[in-house]
């Protein structure tokens, strides 16, 4: 199998062709990306030497290089998006372009060329949860409440449409909140790990109280794996930590993995269109794929603060940047 991952310099991509390569020892990754600012080579620092990988630089809106690079694969993996929420409330339209008419692009030469392709989504196209709701499912009805999220649900239903009109032979992931090593920190647990490092608070949004399910990007890359191989064309699996908890319990365990006190904690003004609650049922993915986590958030935990310890090297400069320096001064407020 040779495979077309996009957007594999990003946090989750990076991990699923780690899968690739511990699990699949004759699989080959061709790995297009645009190196955005939270897309770097860095992130494959591991495996850029690897017989089995290739690297080309572009992006997926490119209508003639995706076509190329699709015509010679066996499958597609589109992880490219843009992901923050709070940068699509300040310019949306590059998660516009990347979101919705990059996947176009992918999905018009997936179609042309009779190629497999799996498209990576969020929880958060489902809008948010109450306290009493149960947990997003595969037929929860599409409810999303900001430009990010609104564009992943257009791109998943142009992947659905796509299946129906025009014979792709396409499956959507839908995940909850993916932490670990490379979590670019733009992302919660990152800022928080690091922010202790650096003798810094961990400042949260609002009350504190807004929940979310964790799930190790390891863990998820080797759900995306099962789907791929294994995964009924035209459906929707879900994936999820089974760890419910909300944002200022998260941090308080960040706290106790790292052996710092509370008085580390800071509250601050909530953002716009915050979702209250993220959740996730996957008994789908369970019994008909035999995927479940492989590892509680806990020690997961562990494992993503150790990894942030002993690889300075890979964040420091990042959040030393001028452009790191004045998104998070805007977002959190002078905190570096």
């Amino acid at each position: 199998m040779k495979i077309l991952v996009t957007g594999g310099c990003g946090f989750i991509g990076s991990h699923f062709i780690r899968a690739v390569f511990k699990q699949r020892p004759d699989w080959e990754v061709v790995n297009l990306d645009a190196l955005t600012y939270a897309g770097s080579l860095a992130n494959t620092i591991d495996i850029q030497t690897h017989p089995r990988y290739r690297f080309v630089y572009g992006s997926i809106i490119d209508k003639n290089l995706v076509d190329t690079l699709v015509a010679e694969v066996d499958a597609v993996v589109n992880f490219a998006a843009e992901t923050h929420v709070d940068r699509s409330l300040m310019d949306n339209e590059p998660f516009i372009m990347t979101n919705i008419l990059g996947v176009q692009r992918l999905i018009d030469a997936c179609v042309k060329h009779g190629k497999r392709f799996h498209h990576v989504s969020t929880d958060e196209v489902f809008g948010s949860l109450g306290p009493q709701d149960e947990r997003f499912h595969e037929e929860t009805p599409y409810a999303p409440k900001n430009p990010y999220s609104a564009t992943k649900a257009a791109s998943d239903h142009l992947v659905r449409a796509a299946v129906h009109s025009h014979a792709l032979r396409g499956t959507i992931s839908n995940c909850t909140n993916n932490y670990g090593s490379f979590l670019y920190p733009e992302k919660f647990l990152a800022i928080a790990i690091t922010n202790i490092i650096e003798g810094k608070p961990i400042s949260i949004q609002g009350d504190g109280k807004q929940i979310r399910d964790w799930i190790h990007a390891a863990d998820h890359g080797a759900g995306i794996l099962a789907i791929l191989e294994r995964g009924q064309i035209g459906h929707t699996y879900m994936m999820g930590g089974d760890c419910e908890m909300n944002i200022a319990d998260t941090a308080r365990l960040v706290l106790k993995v790292m052996g710092a006190k509370d008085d580390m904690l800071q509250f601050g003004k909530d953002r716009p269109g915050q979702d209250r609650r993220y959740a996730i049922q996957f008994g789908k993915i369970e019994n008909e794929l035999g995927w479940t986590p492989s590892r509680t958030f806990e020690e997961g935990l562990e494992e993503m603060v150790q990894w942030y310890r002993e690889n300075e090297y890979w964040w420091k400069p990042i959040k030393q940047s001028s452009g790191y320096r004045k998104w998070y001064e805007a977002q959190i407020g002078g905190l570096v």
